[in-house]
């Protein structure tokens, strides 16, 4: 059987460029710490892809500091301080946050008191994008970065992070962006590598692999390819309204990634469709990565307002750079066809 992998939101394929860096950067032996010339040669590609990844950000004017991912980033960035946020902040965040900030029915925050507050720059989920507020404490950008237009330099944050994996670099690597020289108390403790903000070595090849993919992401966000990919998220939801008139499109009434979709058909678990699916081929989700395993309702649709069966009922679609139009057509007949036997055996 051929696969379609339609889930890109939890991780995208590593991209060549990225595997190609990786193994350049297997071949180099020293370690970035140390001061003979391997190590010279290892700390020279690290600040290499520092820079690329800063530039990739629009954060010249910031420093970076590499982590294990955006879940750690989050904990870095949020530890010993009181940030309010909403609830539809992913989980690494959320726990480190009074989620009592409102969410209207379309997925938009509006924060009060910036300095205060954590706000997400995408809605894994939905899709959803928020406009930050300047002078925004904290912002996850990790759904975002690659797919649509951002810069630190302009964004008016504070602190922003993203995660390697998702724009199609190796999981297990991400960075936390600051203020140039900004006094930021580590949470791991050692031999004080980041600049005494995160102790440990460095992960090089991964961090090679998010840079080169940093850099081609970069590029196609500029070419407009995600601009084709929300032609096939339109034409891929159009389908499925046609085959269901009780589905409903969470959050298309405001501006969403390009290239998600969530959709809500009440009754019809969204772990029972990721299962179908996947016998027919197609990887999918109820949720975030995170908590798709977890047979409960989304606690971010209902933040939005969805009750609990609505927001058990929900599917996530996350379309790739690599997505066709003949991918997108086929997992919505697939789609349509188990819709209807669904309904036949309900009746």
């Amino acid at each position: 059987m051929t696969r379609t992998y339609l889930d890109h939101n939890a991780t995208a394929p590593l991209r060549a460029e990225a595997k190609e860096a990786m193994v350049a950067a297997m071949d180099i032996v020293g370690n970035p710490s140390s001061v003979h010339s391997e190590g010279r040669a290892a700390k020279a590609l690290l600040e290499k892809s520092r820079q690329q990844i800063a530039e990739a950000l629009g954060a010249g004017n910031a420093d970076l500091v590499f982590v294990s991912g955006a879940t750690e980033a989050a904990a870095l960035a949020c530890a010993g301080r009181t940030l309010q946020g909403a609830p539809i902040e992913h989980d690494a965040v959320g726990a480190w946050l009074d989620m009592s900030i409102p969410v209207d029915a379309n997925g938009i925050v509006t924060v009060d008191d910036p300095v205060n507050s954590c706000l997400q720059l995408a809605n894994s989920e939905t899709g959803v994008i928020q406009t930050l507020p300047n002078g925004l404490a904290v912002s996850d950008v990790t759904q975002g970065f690659g797919r649509i237009p951002f810069a630190y330099s302009w964004a008016g944050v504070e602190m922003v992070f993203a995660s390697a994996h998702k724009i199609g670099g190796p999981k297990g690597v991400g960075v936390l962006v600051i203020p140039q020289g900004h006094d930021l108390k580590a949470q791991l403790l050692g031999g004080g590598q980041e600049m005494g903000r995160r102790a440990g070595t460095e992960n090089l090849v991964g961090i090679a692999g998010f840079a080169a993919a940093a850099v081609a992401g970069q590029k196609d966000l500029a070419d407009g390819r995600w601009d084709e990919v929300a032609e096939l998220r339109n034409l891929l939801e159009a389908r499925i309204a046609d085959a269901s008139k009780d589905t409903i499109f969470v959050g298309n009434a405001v501006t969403r990634l390009p290239n998600t979709s969530c959709y809500v058909t009440r009754g019809w678990k969204g772990e029972t469709q990721v299962m179908a699916m996947d016998l027919a081929g197609f990887a999918i989700s109820a949720g975030s990565a995170c908590s798709s395993g977890k047979v409960k309702a989304s606690r971010v649709l209902q933040a939005m307002g969805l009750d609990e069966v609505e927001a058990a009922s929900a599917t996530r679609i996350s379309l790739g750079l690599e997505t066709t139009k003949a991918e997108v057509l086929a997992y919505a007949d697939a789609w349509a066809d188990r819709y209807k036997k669904m309904r036949a055996r309900a009746a």
